[in-house]
């Protein structure tokens, strides 16, 4: 029954794609038929295409959550086989509680996006971009989702990848007039497609040592260190560059800030998610026995992205490339925490792998509801003000006070505030890396605590960041004319989407130990380990090693908040010399407030580009233009600031520069002359009777 729920799932997220079949092929219906389409266009059918596609989004998503649950909750591995592809190879099906709970982040992902979608896509002008187009590869792109997280094989597993990753592509390029949009979508897809190649390698190197592609078969090669490793090596290239880490993040803030927003919050807080899934398949699952070395390698590559794409995100002042480097940070902390669990159970820690590995995949589960939330409400803001720059936004939460509050809850949760969840799962990151005492390696005893504090100098920074962007935003004075006329949207359906997720923010927020009871069965599945006999994850009380190391009870912090904050309410009323009223701004004795006055992103953020000015490729101008005599009057001043990414000139630019040599080389060959290719062809037979003899 639950992977029958499973499988409605993926067909329902196929059935989203007829209506766009429909609305293409509505031209070749019968005469009759094709009236009634034509007089429905005129009037609903739009309205009615839009419904029935995110409705049937909507239904997969439900029945998403209702699989993952199920199998989480009951903790069977079910198994199928579909008699699909080759004729000598049907596609094998598994799913499991470890496919259980990426199921469920997508589908709370998608049924926040239908109800957000209908409203955001019906400002998109048909001729120029049709809504066929965009439910077409929508629905295509979620199937492919849904599919890498069935598969039991090698091939399923990349045809479905693959679907997943084409379908996007034309997500990114939806708005292909402009070339930026291009830019980004070839970007994205010839990473995606390195990262492809990369992936089938590794299955390549276990299939060599194995009976067939079956994920069963995989599971029994048997593989020396040296060849484990490059597989190893191989899946992280692959599924780290779909994930976005350090340095194969380049595509991420190209290609998120140029989607639809709702694909964006499937991109960003989903997708990535399913690249962290194919990672711990093929390591915890598919290789089984993981080394020290490995786990180093993910905690220090996953520290380098946490701190870079926090860095990075902070000099940002388009809203949602902010976002995706935001997404970089986020998945650097989980990957850190997972290089944890790895080096706890190559230590012989295997309670102490589960709880890393728990306190990852809860931060995945949390990281897709906040960051969903955030491109979901920038979306909002995008719709409302037509502006995605920061610095030309301001004032928006007199004028939009429910996004106001709704984004507020994602910078909250964003920021490891506490009563939000993504303060339990970075506690639950620290907690496992301060049990570093257990490891008697030193080199991992002097790295380890390193890498906490560079999440501990992560999470302030992610404050600062996210202070930065609801300031500038929503508080002070409108900067544009834009935010000036903006209104609250009146489009029920795009403000509960966001609610959704913000109202799930707070419940694991509180009540952690729901979700964190069934991803310790995640855990004690996968690794065969679950967290230490001592631990407590109750409703009421956090104590992941013993309630005598560390505990952390939500619902009380909770109250006593309610307390402190209805005294202080209290106070306040009572005491005539602290009654609160309302007057206009300090103006300094200037004669009254201006935008001009107010900081803006850039001027917020210059002590710490000042403080990290060697991440950065910084080129700040200050150029004046004078008058008078002698030049001596200063008549304006013009202050230009271009920051770029590293990776672009170091490691990217040069390969660029490689390829476009060797592709010149390689033109030579083709001199147009029928005798030198008889030449080549003569030689290549040689060759070739060489080698086979």
């Amino acid at each position: 029954m639950i992977l029958v729920l499973a499988y409605c799932s993926v067909l329902l997220s196929f059935a989203s794609c007829l209506p766009a079949l429909l609305m293409y092929q509505r031209h070749n219906l019968p005469a009759f038929n094709r009236q009634w389409i034509i007089n429905l266009e005129e009037q609903h059918f739009p309205i009615l295409m839009r419904r029935a596609v995110f409705g049937l989004l909507g239904l997969s998503g439900l029945f998403a959550i209702l699989a993952g649950l199920g199998v989480l909750i009951t903790g069977e591995v079910m198994t199928d086989r579909i008699s699909l592809g080759l004729p000598w190879l049907p596609w094998q099906v598994r799913f499991d509680n470890l496919s259980g709970f990426f199921f469920l982040i997508i589908g709370i992902a998608v049924s926040a996006v239908s109800l957000y979608g209908p409203g955001y896509v019906s400002t998109y002008e048909e001729g120029r971009h049709p809504f066929a187009v965009l439910s077409l590869f929508t629905g295509l792109f979620v199937a492919g989702m849904l599919l890498v997280l069935l598969a039991d094989d090698a091939f399923f597993f990349m045809i479905a990848w693959e679907l997943m990753s084409v379908a996007s592509y034309f997500l990114v390029a939806f708005q292909h007039e402009n070339p930026a949009n291009r830019r980004a979508a070839f970007l994205y897809l010839l990473m995606a497609e390195i990262g492809a190649l990369a992936i089938i390698l590794a299955f390549g190197v276990l299939a060599s040592f194995a009976d067939g592609f079956t994920f069963d078969a995989l599971r029994d090669a048997r593989l020396s260190t040296t060849w484990a490793s490059i597989a190893f090596v191989l899946a992280l290239l692959g599924f780290g560059m779909k994930a976005g880490l350090v340095p194969v993040h380049v595509w991420l803030p190209e290609a998120h800030p140029v989607a639809p927003s709702h694909i964006s919050a499937l991109m960003s807080g989903v997708m990535l998610k399913v690249a962290l899934y194919g990672l711990i398949r093929f390591c915890f699952d598919l290789i089984g026995e993981v080394h020290w070395q490995w786990g180093l390698a993910l905690m220090i590559l996953g520290t380098v992205s946490a701190l870079g794409g926090i860095l990075y995100a902070m000099m940002q002042t388009n809203l949602k490339r902010l976002l995706a480097y935001s997404s970089v940070e986020n998945i650097g902390i989980i990957f850190m925490v997972l290089g944890l669990s790895m080096i706890f159970m190559s230590q012989n820690q295997p309670q102490l792998a589960a709880l890393g590995f728990l306190a990852a995949l809860f931060h995945a589960f949390n990281h897709a509801l906040f960051k969903n939330l955030l491109f979901l409400g920038a979306g909002i803001i995008h719709h409302q003000t037509h502006e995605l720059n920061i610095d030309l936004m301001g004032g928006l939460i007199k004028r939009m006070p429910k996004t106001g509050m709704l984004f507020l809850i994602g910078c909250m949760s964003i920021s490891s505030l506490p009563l939000f969840n993504g303060f339990v799962s970075e506690w639950l990151a620290f907690q496992t890396a301060l049990q570093v005492d257990v490891i008697d390696n030193g080199v991992l005893r002097s790295l380890i605590p390193v890498a906490a504090a560079s999440l501990a100098l992560t999470a302030a920074l992610a404050a600062a960041c996210f202070v930065n962007v609801f300031g500038i935003l929503f508080l002070g004075l409108p900067r544009s004319r834009h935010s000036d006329k903006a209104q609250e949207i009146t489009d029920q359906g795009m403000l509960a989407g966001p609610a959704l997720l913000a109202g799930l923010c707070f419940l694991f927020g509180i009540f952690p130990g729901l979700m964190l009871g069934l991803i310790n069965d995640v855990a004690g599945q996968v690794l065969g380990a679950s967290l230490p006999d001592g631990a407590t994850l109750s409703w009421l009380h956090l104590a992941p090693v013993s309630a005598d190391k560390a505990s952390y009870s939500a619902p009380l912090v909770l109250v006593g908040a309610l307390i402190a904050a209805g005294i202080c309410f209290r106070y306040l009323r009572r005491s005539p010399a602290t009654v609160m009223r309302r007057a206009e701004t300090w103006d300094c004795g200037f004669g009254g407030l201006t935008p001009r006055m107010q900081y803006s992103s850039s001027a917020f953020m210059m002590p710490f580009r000042r403080i990290f000015a060697r991440v950065w490729i910084i080129d700040e101008q200050v150029r004046k233009d004078s008058q008078g005599a002698m030049n001596q009057d200063v008549a304006a001043i013009h202050y230009s600031l271009q920051i770029q990414d590293h990776s672009w000139p170091r490691l990217y630019q040069p390969i660029e520069r490689a390829v476009n040599r060797t592709a010149r080389l390689v033109g030579r060959i083709q001199t147009g002359n029928i005798r030198t290719y008889l030449g080549y062809s003569f030689v290549t037979l040689i060759v070739m009777l060489w080698i086979i003899s």
